[in-house]
């Protein structure tokens, strides 16, 4: 491009920007910087993508910014309200031969080369919390212990979490606060303990 030719944000971009913005809280200046643009575009970006993700109910409160997990937990505790934990993959090319855990980015779940993530929503499905990527091969609850997810629901405050068959023996560590789907084998004349956990 010649001298003063101006560089255009495709949409993927403008979206990038405005969530790296909402989640980090990054400045119109430092994005201009990385996206090779002017400040004022990436200011029009902003406004133009935020509206669309209110309209998706992806909205940040006023004052109201949280970082990281213990942040999200916390908040929820406050409110009383409940949240809901998931992990999701991502399809990703084959890490490059030779290198040393190339073989841990398989999914068991898919049999195909993946990253995953653990996200946090409340129960209207707003996301308050999306974690560092681990390789496929890592399982759900295990991403979620290496989080700090136990010790910070068994030492935070009274709340429920919604979590999928992926998570069954959080529920045990947590003292009840992460419920997930009945365990195959008490579907049947389950113990008193486990009926009094799913009734609470």
């Amino acid at each position: 491009m010649g001298a003063g030719a101006k560089h255009r944000l495709v949409f993927v971009d403008r979206l990038l920007a405005t969530l790296v913005h909402l989640r980090h809280a990054t400045t119109h200046d430092v994005l201009a910087c990385w996206f090779g643009v002017d400040r004022s575009t990436i200011t029009r970006a902003i406004a133009e993508v935020r509206p669309l993700l209110a309209e998706r109910g992806c909205t940040i409160s006023p004052g109201v910014r949280l970082r990281t997990l213990a942040e999200v937990i916390d908040r929820l505790g406050t409110d009383g309200k409940t949240g809901i934990i998931d992990g999701t993959e991502i399809r990703v090319r084959r890490p490059a031969a030779g290198r040393k855990d190339r073989d841990k980015f398989i999914s068991g779940k898919n049999k195909q080369n993946a990253v995953k993530t653990m996200v946090v929503t409340d129960g209207d499905g707003r996301v308050l919390f999306c974690s560092p990527t681990k390789p496929g091969s890592c399982a759900d609850i295990t991403h979620a212990r290496q989080l700090g997810l136990v010790r910070l629901l068994a030492d935070g405050p009274a709340m429920e979490i919604l979590a999928d068959a992926g998570y069954q023996g959080l529920g045990a560590q947590t003292g009840g606060r992460v419920i997930t789907p009945p365990h195959r084998k008490f579907k049947k004349n389950a113990p008193d303990w486990y009926e009094e956990m799913y009734e609470r």
